[in-house]
């Protein structure tokens, strides 16, 4: 089965990214399996890109003039941790970091369960925190 993913931040003018096919072989029940099983996907992704690059990536001129680092740097050389990732996940859904939404609805709490079709579009919109002090 066939869904796309796109991921969207609040608060930014380009706020979408293209929409990124993903095949599932046996499609999730609930939420719970849906995040977990997207997050193994992206490790399983991230993990092979860091084994195929052999050479340590330093920061560029142009990163450090500009102040802006790529997400893509993985400043320790390890790979990532399916569980750990998979639970830091489930912990930032439950705290609503994020939400999900399966074509236009809201996929609810943990348990809920997901209904995906052929095409189905999954949005990740991950909210921002306000953060200010009191004067």
């Amino acid at each position: 089965m066939r869904v796309y993913i796109q991921v969207k931040q609040l608060g930014k003018r380009k706020c979408c990214i293209e929409k990124l096919p993903v095949d599932f072989s046996v499609p999730p029940t609930n939420v719970q399996e849906l995040i977990a099983s997207i997050v193994s996907w992206q490790v399983s992704k991230y993990n092979d890109r860091l084994q195929q690059s052999e050479v340590l990536q330093y920061l560029t001129r142009e990163e450090v003039a500009s102040g802006k680092v790529g997400f893509e740097v993985n400043y320790n050389g390890r790979p990532a941790a399916e569980t750990e990732a998979i639970v830091n996940a489930l912990q930032s859904y439950e705290d609503g970091i994020f939400r999900i939404f399966i074509d236009d609805t809201e996929a609810g709490g943990l348990s809920s369960p997901v209904v995906l079709k052929e095409e189905t579009t999954l949005t990740f919109i991950r909210l921002t925190m306000l953060s200010g002090r009191l004067w």
